[in-house]
């Protein structure tokens, strides 16, 4: 936009009052709070609107190669601050609101959170639609627009209770609905030979619709475009039933398309979970690599030349199937030969692996796959063929075939949908240096002897706009008063402060600003739970997603533990801690929802118990968000990164703590090992167990109820949980939960509790240190701005999708 342009438009003042009336329909005396709210969404996003076009134009006429990121998750939160921040109209925006009475802070309350993702590989996937943009690379993200999405979590008596999430209830004021954009998705049916080559007859067809949202990159270089589609049934209503009084049945078939962008992950312990899965992911992949195909043959009539114009990026395994639909669309629509489409196939894919956990790299049931998707069920079979005499002929022994192969052939039949991804990629990326080479010798060991140069390594970021910038001002304006402001463009010029880390009076603002958030945070939990925390105790912070390998077990066991050594050594100089916990457990997921029980049971009893005196307290929040974690990461002083080593891909949790001046106690895990190798051994604090040591220590005859009963804290921590202490109301509530830490105890929450309380007693005297801990904070932030998503999305532009 040129500056001419922008001199010549309103201020936001008058468009916000212009939205008022004549968009949102109010007059400025009977306006509430959510529809000033709304205009000033509206206002802000007029002024997006026009760069959005500028960008698409500028693409098109620059015939440059466009990136697709197809995810199942994009976590975006809120966009108002993100918007505002990237134009650099926060203050305008500010002072406008203000002449009319509103703070801009409290509006932006009103903004509910986008419930499109779960944890991190939602919120990595919008952090990189944000750099994208930011980098002025030209590119979509493509998703599903879930309804009511990720479950909101309340914990009723300490337990989870998931329900709906109804964040469009009151419509999405950043959406705009492309009806022009929409594609008939297939399911069932057969496959007939004809004439004209194979064609597939699907059983039932469902329309998917796009409904776009701009995204704003920093200092508005460029504005993309995240394509999420909603279903709609090609017959909504069957007006002959609904005639005929079956009124419920005469909505059956929108009923059905609605399921598929209802919720977010649904269950699949059921056949029926299953089925709407794979569903969820082939409607939303189908549709995407159909609006891939019409956009490339509007700028190019050959469907060859795909790859020099398009790169397709698979975030994890969930839109494998891409890999099929794909293939089918050349070979049974454009009518490329098999090896010819497998070519542009290959050419034209990435795929990103964000786990090594068995159960996360999906695999369908056969006759699943082959009732639901007939065509593609052919055409994997072809693909694996085709792979499998490769194998052959590179000399692989019948033990490699097997674990190659897209069908795993032991027990049930299951098509393996990361072997798809993988084998229909020209790229494999891991995301953390150690989460790479686990890749090549564990989950995708053969695969990687078959195909020697595909596996390449992208560490992951995050997003300093809104990690830094957006969520910690206070942070940001000292950052700048000390080394200027080149950091806001490039996050690597952090490094400036490590000359400022010994300065003591740098120290102390630092400090300042970190116990304000900590007040700020405090008062929040206050009104929101009840709870008094003390914002000059220690704020330990573990928040993420709830899952056996990411540990929390082993920091409430050790909670246990230091509750019961403060009160029967009150003589000691203890660190007041406060503990908070925070992340939503999968609905089916037992223990993962006992976790949550026992975070609440421990609470309550050592927050009710005057003999510790306020040297602990436990808090477990309610339905952790982003715009919850806004406000908890920059007041954190310690960030645990306590996952079993080799079992964390990367994690990015790790990064924006850093980034926000916590130190860091942790594993050699994911991008732990990355952090410590740019903060310095000094600056962070690491403990247990290495991922080789742990396995040797599962195939070496482990014996967990050996080292529990050898090691006194640990014993008496895990008797007093199981035997009923914190659950006087049901005493064998938490018998099965620790019975599992003596009986087998996989993600070795004994074997590195030792090691794991010794580094916490570490860090009480560490803390003891006020400027030791202030220098080792200041370290942190200088030294983490190479963990910028810029720099990740900058790899993956140069050595993935070949754009600049």
């Amino acid at each position: 936009m040129s500056q001419s342009q922008t001199d010549s438009q309103p201020s936001i003042s008058d468009l916000i009052v212009d939205v008022l009336r004549h968009r949102v329909g109010k007059d400025e005396r009977a306006a509430k709070p959510h529809d000033w709210f709304h205009a000033a969404v509206l206002s802000v996003r007029d002024r997006i609107i026009d760069r959005w076009f500028e960008s698409t134009r500028r693409t098109y006429e620059e015939e440059g190669k466009r990136v697709y990121y197809l995810s199942l998750e994009f976590l975006i939160g809120r966009l108002m601050r993100d918007a505002l921040s990237n134009l650099d109209v926060t203050r305008e925006m500010e002072a406008a609101l203000r002449e009319h009475g509103f703070d801009l802070a409290q509006l932006e309350e009103l903004e509910p959170d986008a419930a499109l993702g779960n944890g991190g590989l939602g919120r990595l996937a919008a952090c990189f639609m944000e750099s994208l943009a930011s980098l002025d690379i030209p590119a979509y993200g493509y998703g599903i627009r879930y309804v009511n999405g990720m479950f909101r979590q309340r914990i009723d008596d300490g337990w989870q209770v998931e329900l709906p999430e109804t964040w469009l209830a009151h419509g999405n004021p950043w959406e705009f609905d492309r009806r022009e954009s929409a594609y008939r998705v297939g399911f069932g049916g057969e496959v007939i030979e004809g004439n004209g080559g194979v064609v597939w007859h699907p059983a039932e067809q469902v329309e998917a619709s796009a409904v776009d949202t701009p995204v704003v990159g920093w200092r508005g270089a460029r504005v993309n475009t995240l394509r999420l589609w909603t279903a709609w049934a090609l017959d909504p209503l069957r007006l002959d039933a609904f005639n005929a009084g079956d009124h419920a049945g005469a909505l059956a078939e929108q009923v059905k398309a609605d399921s598929l962008v209802r919720v977010l992950y649904p269950a699949d312990n059921t056949p029926a979970g299953q089925e709407l899965r794979l569903r969820q992911e082939y409607f939303f992949s189908s549709a995407s690599i159909q609006d891939i195909l019409r956009r490339h043959l509007q700028a190019d009539k050959d469907v060859r030349n795909l790859p020099k114009m398009a790169a397709i990026q698979l975030n994890d395994t969930h839109p494998s199937v891409a890999v099929a639909e794909l293939m089918r669309l050349l070979i049974d629509v454009h009518h490329l030969e098999f090896d010819e489409a497998w070519e542009v196939t290959k050419g034209t894919i990435g795929y990103t692996n964000h786990t090594l956990l068995p159960e996360a790299l999906e695999s369908w049931p056969l006759p699943l796959f082959e009732r639901l998707l007939p065509r593609h069920m052919q055409i994997v079979y072809a693909i694996n063929s085709r792979v499998l005499r490769e194998a052959r002929k590179a000399g692989m022994t019948g033990e490699q075939i097997a674990a190659i192969s897209l069908i795993d052939e032991h027990g049930e039949r299951r098509v393996r949908m990361a072997n798809l991804a993988f084998v229909g990629a020209h790229s494999v990326n891991g995301v953390a240096a150690l989460h790479t080479d686990l890749m090549k010798s564990t989950v995708f060991s053969d695969l990687h002897k078959l195909y020697p140069a595909r596996i390449n390594n992208k560490t992951n970021g995050v997003t300093p706009r809104r990690w830094l910038q957006q969520c910690n001002p206070g942070l940001t304006k000292v950052i700048r008063e000390g080394i200027g402001d080149g950091f806001l463009d490039d996050a690597e010029k952090l490094a400036g402060l490590n000359a400022l880390a010994g300065d003591a009076q740098f120290g102390e603002r630092i400090a300042e600003v970190k116990r304000a958030n900590k007040v700020a945070l405090s008062n929040h939990i206050k009104q929101l739970m009840g709870v008094r925390l003390d914002p000059d105790a220690l704020f330990d912070v573990q928040i993420k997603r709830i899952h056996e390998y990411k540990r929390q077990l082993l920091n409430l066991v050790e909670t246990v533990a230091l509750y019961d050594q403060i009160r029967s050594h009150p003589e000691r100089d203890w660190v007041p801690r406060v503990k908070i916990f925070g992340g939503k457990a999968a609905s089916s997921y037992h223990n993962a929802k006992l976790t949550i029980k026992l975070a609440n049971d421990i609470a309550r009893r050592v927050n009710s118990d005057p003999s510790v005196g306020g040297l602990l307290k436990v808090v477990f929040v309610p339905n952790y968000n982003v715009s919850f974690a806004e406000r908890i990461i920059p007041a954190a002083d310690l960030s645990e990164q306590i996952s079993t080593a080799g079992m964390e891909a990367s994690g990015t949790g790790n990064m924006k703590f850093a980034l926000n001046g916590a130190l860091t106690i942790g594993t050699l895990d994911g991008a732990n090992i990355e952090i410590k190798d740019r903060v310095g051994d000094d600056n962070i604090v690491i403990f247990g167990m290495t991922a080789d040591e742990v396995n040797e220590t599962r195939s070496g005859g482990y014996n967990p109820r050996a080292i529990i009963e050898g090691n006194r804290e640990l014993r008496q921590a895990v008797q007093a949980i199981a035997s009923g202490v914190f659950s006087p109301d049901d005493r064998d509530r938490y018998k099965g939960l620790m019975g599992g830490l003596y009986d087998s105890d996989w993600f070795l929450v004994a074997a590195d509790f030792d090691s794991y309380a010794q580094a916490q007693r570490a860090v009480d005297a560490r803390w003891m240190d006020e400027a030791g801990w202030r220098k080792a904070a200041i370290h942190n932030i200088a030294n983490v701005g190479w963990f910028s998503s810029d720099r990740t999305i900058g790899e993956y532009a140069r050595d993935i999708w070949g754009v600049k």
